[in-house]
């Protein structure tokens, strides 16, 4: 059993696997599949590995290389699917709000869930599924994330902001970085006619 094992996996053929698939982040199942091993055999390979401080563990099932680990938005958008960046975190990638966001703050049409994982805090907050839109794949340090577009990170920042779930903080939001009828277009997704409101007390 061991020797078959030590053919089949070792630390030089599963960093050449996930560089050559471009595996930033990947499971027991990803090399169960690729080495063709059971999956309890890759699953002791790869925490064998952790224990050695070779791979970092996301959470159960979920891992990258502690050498190289992926960005935090690659993260952010595998640790809970389907999930896209939103929030605080895309409006300040998008210059929108001046202020360095260092948590990550996701939408999510599952329940509200939080992880830390490499000492980041990772946040899914719930919407309406026909507001589950609004989100483009984007290249961020060579890696592929899928991240809302600065409107559409506004419009469900304002949905919670009229759940009461957040507080309203419009004096540093850079209306040049929003195209005001995208914006409108989105928050006609959430159907919450008070929403309306919130956008007029911006633009006031």
């Amino acid at each position: 059993m061991k020797k078959g094992f030590s053919h089949k996996l070792n630390t030089i053929k599963v960093y050449r696997f996930i560089g050559e698939k471009s595996r930033h982040i990947f499971s027991p199942l990803d090399l169960q599949r690729y080495f063709k091993v059971n999956y309890d055999t890759a699953r002791k390979f790869i925490l064998r590995g952790v224990n050695k401080r070779l791979y970092l563990k996301l959470k159960r099932g979920l891992y990258a290389l502690a050498e190289t680990p992926p960005s935090s938005y690659l993260i952010a958008n595998r640790l809970y699917e389907p999930s896209y960046v939103s929030f605080d975190t895309a409006l300040s990638y998008h210059g929108v709000i001046p202020e360095t966001i260092y948590s990550m703050t996701s939408a999510t049409t599952k329940a509200t869930r939080r992880f830390v994982a490499n000492g980041i805090e990772y946040t899914y907050q719930k919407i309406r599924k026909e507001a589950f839109t609004g989100y483009r794949a984007v290249k961020y340090r060579g890696e592929t994330v899928l991240l809302a577009e600065p409107e559409k990170a506004l419009a469900d920042y304002l949905y919670f902001v009229d759940l009461k779930k957040r507080n309203p903080s419009y004096e540093r939001v850079n209306l040049k970085k929003i195209q005001k009828n995208r914006l409108m277009a989105y928050v006609k997704l959430f159907k919450r006619p008070k929403m309306q409101n919130l956008i007029k007390n911006i633009y006031a």
